[in-house]
């Protein structure tokens, strides 16, 4: 995997049910190298706290192999890298094959999968039609979280190596399709309630379906 953008957002005010409020959905390409930290990207705007940044979400990546499919469903909209809020948009980033609690080199900072993103409603906004969050759900590549274990740079043109590989056989494509399926797989089930990269509280509130 590849490193084609490095993507960063400035605060940007958005009307959402008649109240204004602050997103940092709104990225674009930049020249200098990231850096990733324990809870954040360095110079980025992370508003909501409660739902993105922190240890379980210090970075997002998003596969720039999905961009000629949103393209052509939207193409009116001025294009560029970072279009999904992403930080990092990679070559060749495939969510079936990232599993859960696998650690990478990416750049010179070392990373461990943690989570697929779930869409809310500041997508919508940015691509201006809420339709896209069902959308993003039925086409299954949401890219991924990390949890930052070395902080580090990263630039474009760097590569994200498997450094060593989970143990549990979850991946992030796998974990995705069980959030929203009404009918819950009870394997995949079993490796998600056991899987220590994942957010404790995310893991207790599936214990429900088991």
């Amino acid at each position: 995997m590849k490193v084609i953008s490095t993507n960063l957002g400035k605060p940007t005010k958005i009307v959402w049910n008649d109240k204004e409020t602050m997103t940092g959905i709104y990225k674009h390409p930049v020249d200098e190298p990231l850096f990733l930290d324990v809870e954040d990207v360095k110079n980025d705007t992370v508003v909501d706290r409660k739902h993105h940044g922190g240890t379980y979400k210090a970075c997002y990546l998003f596969s720039s192999d999905n961009y000629a499919y949103w393209k052509e469903k939207y193409p009116l909209l001025d294009w560029n890298w970072g279009m999904f809020g992403e930080n990092l948009t990679l070559d060749g980033l495939d969510e079936s094959q990232l599993k859960i609690g696998s650690i990478y080199k990416l750049g010179t900072a070392l990373v461990q999968i943690t989570q697929p993103r779930e869409p809310c409603y500041k997508l919508g906004i940015r691509f201006n039609d809420q339709g896209i969050l069902k959308q993003f759900i039925d086409h299954g590549h949401p890219g991924t979280y990390i949890r930052v274990l070395e902080p580090g740079k990263v630039t474009s043109g760097d590569t994200m190596e498997l450094v060593e590989e989970s143990k549990n056989p979850l991946s992030i494509q796998a974990f995705y399709s069980l959030l929203f399926a009404k009918t819950k797989d009870k394997q995949v089930l079993e490796w998600a309630i056991n899987n220590e990269a994942l957010p404790l509280s995310k893991r207790e509130k599936l214990k429900k379906w088991a």
